[in-house]
């Protein structure tokens, strides 16, 4: 591991990695992960020349402090952009591409003109949709692609000289709740996340991290590229939309690439449970696999349980298999322990909607939460939200943080900042604040982190509190018609003043299907929820895949769903119980 303590800023590590081991191959580009042969590689030499080549044309159009859009895929040309903004003193903000969905467009449209970007980088690929995008947004800057393999530059270039405080990058939270917020990430941040995660999740000397996560996503961005580049370890990237049409794709590149270190959320297994054929598991090691991260959305224990039993074969032990805790506002690293099969508890179902942890009676049901770790180089409390009173061990409630790690609050959003960071410890008049109000829900248990779901998306139904991702993925677990898609289990106000609201699941079904196979499934579903967790659902809709949305990094925007579905704008496949004002088009029982 390269030594971080002394170091200022990024920059420091970057040149002494291209002073010392300028020949190590740092990046690979892997086009097809079953042919290696298909990567484009940098080392930390040819990294270093382009980073200085980037930055001193960002210097033609840019001031240090600026800030530069990238919208760029996985690739090389990210990896020497976001390096070359850290060489120029421009600030860099990872985005999605604009896309064709309106939503997408809204959200990097916002990310730009809440950032006050000085110039866009992209890719020679994507520069004719970008500067068409631009257009429409009346974005007048200039756009660059950098260049990967550019001839040395005929002056010296001194990089630009940050300070430990000094802002790094703004890394947009996903949306997934509410609109997207700047997190204002320091040099110190990066640094330290950078030496929490090689400490807490070792990898082999000489195995890779990496994976497919998208680079403008935290868990990509920190946990696939910033962190091992800066402890010296090198990283291999293939695209989102190859492990979408092949997840064997992620798994051969794991294995070929000597990849130690991977990174995905609980969907991401489900999908390769489903997906990978069973005769080709045997011709993958994933012995070398050591962390197995799970994360970025609830982690439920039947997926790592049935991906560690399927993919045995292969190699893979379940004490690989860890999940972890993590934000934006904590730059990434929250909780993890590794080394170890995944702890699971089972509870006790109405002492956890009563908001405790207690053991289920050996012979009864229970509902199972996974350990997340211990939380590293932070500290962590329970608290009413209510209330702001710390809460005892077992309870249920908001996760808050204090430490080096959380960042320096919101990009030019006072209001959003105090909220968020600037919160006391209401029963601890000796406390000095400074506590990260997480969103999250989450119990302490014998030290650990138990997440249970966002306080925005718990539903209080009959006055029990319920998690929809719990009944979302049991729906999937059961019923095949609904594996690889995803659904959104919402509760929606009958009127101004009705508290619960009717309880609604939408979900994708894998293929259209004739009315009556659809009819029957959705009765299927409502016997499901009833029989597993007790509740009435009040309507079903099936949809086409892709018809649920979800944020840039995959999570399901349930607020937005729950205004679809009461404003009568979703198009089933199949409905029951659709809102009144959707007669004319879906009655009760019909289907569109």
């Amino acid at each position: 591991m390269a030594d971080l303590s002394g170091a200022s800023n990024v920059v420091e590590i970057f040149t002494e990695h291209a002073r010392t081991r300028g020949d190590h191959r740092a990046v690979a580009i892997v086009r097809d992960p079953s042919d290696p042969a298909t990567a484009q590689w940098l080392t930390y030499e040819q990294l270093d020349r382009a980073a200085r080549v980037c930055a001193r044309e960002l210097l033609r159009s840019c001031r240090p402090g600026d800030r530069a859009l990238l919208l760029l895929p996985n690739s090389a040309e990210f990896v020497v952009g976001i390096l070359g903004c850290f060489y120029a003193g421009v600030v860099p903000v990872p985005s999605s591409m604009p896309g064709r969905y309106k939503q997408d467009q809204r959200r990097v449209r916002g990310i730009a003109r809440d950032a006050e970007v000085s110039c866009v980088l992209t890719a020679a690929d994507e520069q004719g949709d970008v500067r068409t995008w631009a257009q429409t947004e009346a974005l007048d800057v200039p756009v660059l692609i950098p260049d990967v393999d550019p001839a040395p530059l005929s002056e010296p270039f001194t990089p630009h000289a940050a300070g430990p405080a000094d802002l790094a990058l703004l890394q947009y939270t996903s949306g997934s709740t509410n609109d997207p917020k700047g997190s204002q990430v320091t040099h110190r941040n990066l640094l330290l996340n950078a030496v929490a995660i090689d400490t807490h999740l070792p990898v082999r000397e000489g195995q890779r991290y990496g994976g497919w996560l998208p680079n403008y996503h935290d868990m990509g961005l920190m946990g696939h590229i910033l962190s091992p580049l800066l402890v010296g370890h090198g990283i291999a990237l293939m695209t989102p939309a190859a492990f979408l049409r092949r997840p064997r794709a992620w798994l051969e590149l794991i294995d070929h690439f000597d990849i130690g270190l991977s990174a995905a959320p609980n969907f991401a297994y489900e999908l390769c449970l489903t997906r990978v054929p069973e005769d080709s598991i045997a011709d993958l090691d994933l012995s070398r696999w050591t962390q197995t991260i799970s994360g970025s959305e609830p982690v439920k224990a039947s997926v790592l349980e049935d991906f560690a039993d399927r993919f045995a074969a292969a190699g893979l032990r379940s004490e690989q298999i860890t999940p972890c805790y993590g934000m934006a506002e904590t730059t990434l690293m929250i909780s993890t322990t590794s080394d170890r099969a995944p702890l699971v508890l089972s509870c006790d179902v109405a002492e956890l909607e009563a908001g405790r942890v207690i053991s289920a009676a050996a012979d009864g049901a229970g509902r199972t939460l996974v350990s997340c770790g211990e939380p590293r180089g932070l500290q962590a409390r329970v608290v009413d939200p209510a209330t702001g009173r710390a809460l005892p061990p077992g309870s249920v409630g908001e996760i808050w943080l204090r430490g080096e790690l959380v960042v320096d609050g919101y990009w030019r959003n006072a209001e959003a900042t105090e909220a968020t960071f600037g919160n006391r410890l209401a029963d601890h008049p000796e406390d000095e604040g400074g506590w990260l109000r997480t969103g999250d829900l989450g119990a302490l248990v014998d030290g650990e982190i138990y997440v249970t779901g966002r306080i925005k998306e718990m539903m209080i139904v009959r006055g029990r509190n319920i998690y929809p991702h719990d009944i979302e993925h049991e729906l999937r677990r059961q019923h095949e018609e609904l594996r690889d898609t995803v659904g959104s289990v919402v509760t929606v106000p009958t009127d101004v003043d009705d508290v619960e609201g009717r309880l609604v699941v939408i979900h994708e079904v894998r293929r259209r299907a004739v009315d009556e196979e659809l009819a029957r499934l959705a009765a299927s579903l409502r016997t499901t929820v009833a029989r597993e967790f007790g509740l009435r659902a009040d309507s079903v809709l099936l949809l086409r895949r892709g018809a649920v949305r979800r944020t840039t990094s995959g999570k399901v925007q349930r607020s937005t769903m729950r205004a679809l579905y009461a404003n009568g704008e979703l198009e089933p496949l199949w409905a029951d119980g659709y809102p009144a004002q959707q007669a004319s088009a879906v009655g009760a029982g019909e289907h569109r």
